[in-house]
């Protein structure tokens, strides 16, 4: 009798184990193959939250097939004490294994609303946007010129809400003047810079910011990150370079960057004054020449005149031999690497062509030809332009 109870006990356990078994492969299956969502969603995690809740959120939202199994491998991993806060961008198919990894990976929020600081060269202007995850394309639902404009309430809304991402965008080729300048403006970050950094030395990227960031400090990691891109940029450089130091290849960098907007052209507006250097020609570049008027503090405004093309100053390459002194602006990792690395050409000359970007010459023939081209282009937009302002613009 006892053997018999003893026998289907065995029986009874060997079967529980084969179950349990077949029940933890079958959760393990629902946690790391493809989950059922069919659209993207923004997860959206509170400060002070926990696995539970945001594990009942994504079941709601259907983004996971069951909360418990989501709890169950979250704490296996050991990651249930590592949710981060913030607002992350789930994608179709993602598994529960994918969102786990998301949620307590941390960094920068990916997806719900920004509000992004851009400082332009030619103005600085605020954008509220938010993210589709339907399209995974950021939406623009507001944009103003701070100072100028009056702010919309959507501005103060989405500024108001705690998932809501902060980031300060620095166009290339602005000077450290204006950075300072449009970060003084920014009420939520707090202290004073007393002395504007050495031009060139921030390098021009996207920063993400809190309230209550300081400014000083958003400015020695933007002087960190200057300093690392051109230390590559350096030693990568080109040993016949005209260059004997990494100060003077930013002092080059930052031309190349006021010269051109377009990406192509910059190692061809390298190459040009390369060549000039190496032949011993004077760089007569206008950027340089703006700059030793304003000293960077904002935009000239108006064409140059010819006596201040005359006029001597550390910064007119008209005059001057070789490069200026210092930066005229804060150079990008594009520019950085034109000018340790320009194209080779034999151009020593070009104009603007009247599509933005500009016409090369080698010889001083072929871009008097240039010039007289633009001229025209110049003259038929200056007739057109007084055309329209007489018909009102119709």
């Amino acid at each position: 009798m006892w053997r018999h109870i003893a026998a289907n006990a065995i029986t009874f356990l060997v079967v529980g184990l084969f179950l349990l078994g077949g029940v933890i492969l079958w959760g393990r299956a629902q946690y790391d193959t493809p989950g059922p969502l069919t659209q993207a969603i923004c997860l959206q995690v509170e400060r002070g939250s926990n696995m539970r809740r945001v594990s009942s959120d994504l079941e709601t939202q259907g983004a996971v097939s069951s909360a418990a199994i989501f709890r169950l491998g979250a704490n296996y991993q050991e990651k249930t004490d590592q949710l981060k806060a913030g607002s992350f961008l789930v994608e179709p198919d993602a598994s529960m294994e994918d969102i786990v990894e998301q949620i307590t990976r941390g960094g920068a929020s990916t997806c719900g609303t920004e509000i992004v600081y851009r400082i332009g060269v030619n103005r600085v202007s605020v954008q509220v946007r938010e993210l589709n995850p339907a399209t995974n394309r950021f939406e623009e639902r507001a944009q103003f010129t701070p100072g100028v404009d009056e702010e919309p309430a959507v501005y103060s809304e989405t500024l108001a809400e705690n998932d809501t991402r902060l980031r300060v965008a620095m166009a290339e080729g602005v000077t450290s003047w204006q950075v300072v300048d449009a970060l003084k403006g920014l009420s939520m970050m707090q202290g004073e810079v007393t002395e504007v950094p050495a031009e060139g030395s921030l390098a021009p990227d996207s920063y993400e910011i809190r309230p209550g960031d300081s400014r000083p400090e958003l400015l020695a990691k933007m002087q960190e990150a200057q300093e690392l891109l051109l230390m590559v940029a350096w030693e990568s450089r080109d040993p016949d370079l005209p260059i004997e130091t990494p100060e003077e290849l930013l002092v080059l960098a930052s031309i190349v960057e006021k010269e051109t907007g377009v990406a192509n052209e910059r190692g061809q507006v390298a190459s040009v004054f390369v060549n000039r250097l190496n032949q011993g020609m004077r760089l007569q570049t206008d950027p340089t020449v703006i700059y030793g008027i304003t000293r960077g503090e904002g935009v000239l405004g108006r064409g140059l005149r010819r006596s201040e093309l005359r006029t001597r100053t550390a910064y007119n390459t008209y005059v001057i031999e070789g490069l200026p002194p210092t930066p005229i602006a804060n150079p990008g990792r594009a520019s950085l690497t034109a000018a340790a690395q320009p194209d080779e050409t034999g151009f020593i000359f070009f104009v603007a062509d009247g599509t933005g970007g500009h016409a090369f010459a080698t010889t001083l023939a072929e871009h008097n030809e240039n010039v007289v081209r633009w001229r025209k282009i110049e003259a038929e937009r200056g007739a057109a332009a007084a055309g329209n302002a007489s018909t009102g613009g119709n």
